[in-house]
């Protein structure tokens, strides 16, 4: 490796290394050049320790420098990575009381299979042939909305090289998940996957923006290695810890983020008899946790998707207690929110209905919604994500598979619904102001939504190759910036959109294959989600976790 001398700016960061926030050591710093001597931008570097399953990331800024302070210690492993760039890997023995300089060269990646398999899926989802009408089966628009939803498809697992046998027996099983099992479209999609994903290597080059704000982030991951699917997560307003449900483990997981360390607490079976159907409409004796919201009283309430049930957990003694029981024809609760008053509002994806549960005295209503024409290659609908209006108290939903938002008056239980400003309307949010925040999921926007008119401002994302659009599946209002964090599933990144400025920043995720959740804050203003492809061998290293994003946390202050 090539020996790079100190420079006056390295030396400088050097000397400013006890000077960040909060006082915390900066024991890591350095400049990362290209082959001919040229300080590279946008260069993550990460360190890792394998034993906690700890890890921290920055960027190197515009003149290839870089300061990462973080509490790691010991025999870690650091890694120096950059689009187009072959990656570095060093060991490193870090003292946390002492700083270090770490510099190096990096050389472009000269092979197209290597760069065509450092590529996110999006890339390679975009080798399939799609329908110019946007509203044809297999429009780019409904093919990321039936086949991109759950899981990248075009990831390092869903993107090989199969026979056409086996991609129908992967479409059969997807389309069965819709509520869809036609068997010519089965055929057809199958058929156009197989012909997308020939092992060829991706021809497209994304230009991925390189922010100045990139350098002042650290972005911190805590490994879940027992986790089998964990789904949503939030912090608990009581005792600062995270709570994720584990959709396919059954079970609750409380992580300590000062420590990373987590506990898990299994979800008793359901004793409801079971009923047959496809992968949506089956009932079983797991529970399937998949959303989850902190009750007035301090329970934390999930919503059982595979019991069709709503789950009670006590964080104080730590034990699950009797789950209510949906009554028919509930079926797949899904996204979970908690109104000012203490009710408890969810959808019920399969079944097309809004729920609300009283936690005092148990009592459900069930509230159906409006025939909507059904979308893609769907089933249904599908009533998705749900948010309460802080500036009325009326309950807002959105329909993916309809391109449908709609309200529900909390006095009259009547649900009144409106075209949706974005395609794919998936998971939405209010902010302080009353305005809703909406994903669209097809298209690659987000939306503002005055309620009280109904006019909107739809805001594409940024787009890194012609044509290869995001597909963003949540988003979350900080509560102290009011800016929009938004999950994103193809692109490994994630999106923070300052609404005064109306710009992304982007933050590229640690590891490839990432497919983040939801987005929930920390009382220091930490951004976290969990990192749960589907499946995990998908993600890189093959262990899902969370990921937390502290947006100052590099940055020298005076």
């Amino acid at each position: 490796m090539k020996k790079i001398e100190m420079t006056a700016a390295a030396l400088s960061l050097l000397m400013l290394a006890g000077c960040g926030a909060g006082g915390n050591p900066a024991p890591l710093t350095g400049k990362v050049n290209d082959a001919q001597g040229a300080p590279l931008a946008g260069v993550m570097v990460r360190v890792s320790d394998e034993k906690s399953g700890l890890a921290d990331s920055t960027f190197t800024n515009g003149k290839g420098e870089y300061r990462l302070p973080t509490k790691l210690a010991g025999a870690l492993k650091l890694r120096f990575r950059l689009p187009y760039y072959t990656d570095i890997a060093q060991s490193l023995t870090l003292d946390a009381a002492r700083p270090q300089v770490r510099s190096t060269v990096m050389a472009k990646m000269t092979s197209d299979s290597v760069i065509s398999d450092s590529l996110p899926s999006a890339y390679h989802f975009d080798k399939l042939r799609f329908d110019a009408a946007p509203d044809a089966m297999f429009s780019r628009a409904n093919f990321q909305r039936d086949c991109a939803g759950c899981h990248a498809l075009g990831g390092a697992v869903t993107g090989n090289k199969r026979s056409l046998a086996d991609w129908t027996e992967v479409v059969t099983r997807m389309q069965g998940n819709l509520g869809n099992p036609d068997p010519a479209l089965i055929a057809s999609r199958a058929a156009r996957i197989m012909a997308g994903f020939d092992g060829a290597p991706v021809t497209a080059r994304p230009v991925f923006p390189v922010g100045p704000e990139l350098g002042d982030a650290i972005i911190h991951e805590f490994k879940l290695p027992d986790i089998a699917f964990p789904h949503d997560a939030d912090l608990s307003r009581d005792d600062g810890l995270l709570y994720t449900v584990d959709r396919l483990g059954n079970q609750m997981v409380i992580t300590n983020l000062s420590d990373g360390k987590s506990v898990t607490v299994e979800q008793p079976p359901s004793k409801r008899p079971a009923v047959a159907g496809n992968s949506y409409a089956t009932r079983s004796a797991q529970p399937g946790p998949h959303s989850l919201a902190q009750g007035k009283n301090g329970l934390w309430y999930t919503t059982n998707s595979t019991s069709d049930e709503i789950g009670v957990f006590d964080p104080k003694t730590r034990k699950w207690k009797d789950s209510f029981v949906l009554p028919e024809p509930a079926r797949y609760p899904h996204t979970i929110r908690m109104a000012p008053d203490g009710f408890i509002w969810f959808t019920l994806a399969y079944s097309q209905q809004v729920g609300r549960l009283d936690p005092v005295s148990g009592a459900i209503e069930l509230i159906s919604l409006p025939p909507a024409k059904v979308l893609g290659g769907g089933g249904g609908a599908s009533v998705y994500g749900i948010d309460v209006s802080p500036a009325d108290g009326r309950i807002w939903y959105a329909r993916l598979w309809g391109d449908r938002i709609g309200v529900i008056d909390p006095k009259t239980l009547v649900a009144t619904e409106f075209a949706s400003p974005v395609k794919g309307p998936r998971r939405l949010r209010f902010d302080a102001s009353g305005a809703l925040w909406l994903t669209g999921y097809s298209e690659g926007m987000i939306a503002r939504i005055d309620t009280k008119t109904m006019h909107s401002d739809v805001y594409p994302m940024p787009e890194f190759a012609p044509g290869a659009r995001p597909a963003p599946y949540a988003l979350a209002v900080h509560p102290k910036t009011q800016e929009i964090w938004i999950n994103e599933t193809s692109t490994d990144r994630v999106y923070r959109f300052l609404p005064k400025e109306k710009r992304f920043i982007v933050y590229p995720m640690p590891l490839h294959g990432s497919f983040t959740r939801d987005f929930t804050f920390t009382k220091q203003g930490w951004a976290c989600t969990t990192n749960s492809p589907i499946l995990n061998a998908g993600l890189e290293g093959g262990v899902t976790g969370v990921i937390c994003f502290d947006v100052n946390g590099a940055k020298v202050r005076s």
